[in-house]
Parts: structure tokens; C-alpha cells; sequence
């Protein structure tokens, strides 16, 4: 399992990220270092670590950036549901990005999963 650009979950992390700078441009310019700046870095760093994690040697070290891609997951949810409350973000876009999230929560849960199963 060398090319992370194949893995389900990294893609739709990726698409999601997206989502995430397209709808926080039109957040409050002085958000840029706050929540702007929050929700963009730990989008960032959930497919960065499930890549950064599939290059690593050891079962171990995929799990652990496994589990930091899903700590990160939580924080943008977070921060999400902040925007939301604030008004940054509308219910639709909302909705549509904290699903999305929920999805990869859920694929990224069947995969440490299976990667703990394994042999």
C-alpha cells in the first residue's frame, strides 16, 4: 500500500479540504489568523497524515497517523459547528461539509479497524 492518491478516505479528505477553502474565503478578513486559519490547517492535516501514514515502514505508524488524521477530523468539526454558530457559515454548507466529514470519521474508524485486525 504505497500510492496514498488510491485510498478512498484520502480522496474524499482531499475534496473535502477544498470544500473547506472555498467556503471559508468568504469568512470576516480579520477571521484570517482565527478561525479561517483553524479550519484550513486541520482540514489540511487529515489527508496529510492518512499519506503521511500509508509512506510509513510499520503497521504502528500508519495507526498513529491514522489516529492523528482522525484527531484532526474532530477539530474541524469543531470548528465547523463554531462557524455555523457564528453565522460564517450557512445551514446548507453546513450540512454539507460536516457530512462529508461524518463519512470520512466513519471510513477512517474501518480502517484502523482493519488495520488492527491484520496480520
Amino acid at each position: 500500500m504505497s500510492d496514498f492518491r488510491k485510498i478512498l478516505v484520502w480522496q474524499k479528505a482531499m475534496a473535502l479540504t477544498t470544500k473547506i477553502y472555498n467556503n471559508s474565503q468568504k469568512f470576516p478578513k480579520e477571521e484570517i489568523f482565527g478561525l479561517t486559519s483553524q479550519l484550513r490547517r486541520s482540514a489540511i492535516s487529515i489527508p496529510s497524515n492518512i499519506a503521511e501514514g500509508i509512506g510509513r515502514d510499520s503497521k504502528n505508524e500508519l495507526l498513529r497517523f491514522l489516529t492523528i488524521a482522525m484527531g484532526s477530523l474532530f477539530e474541524l468539526q469543531t470548528q465547523l459547528e463554531i462557524a455555523k454558530n457564528i453565522n460564517f457559515l450557512k445551514e446548507e454548507e453546513f450540512n454539507n461539509m460536516y457530512e462529508d466529514s461524518r463519512e470520512i470519521e466513519r471510513m477512517l474508524v474501518a480502517f484502523i479497524k482493519k488495520i488492527k485486525e491484520s496480520n
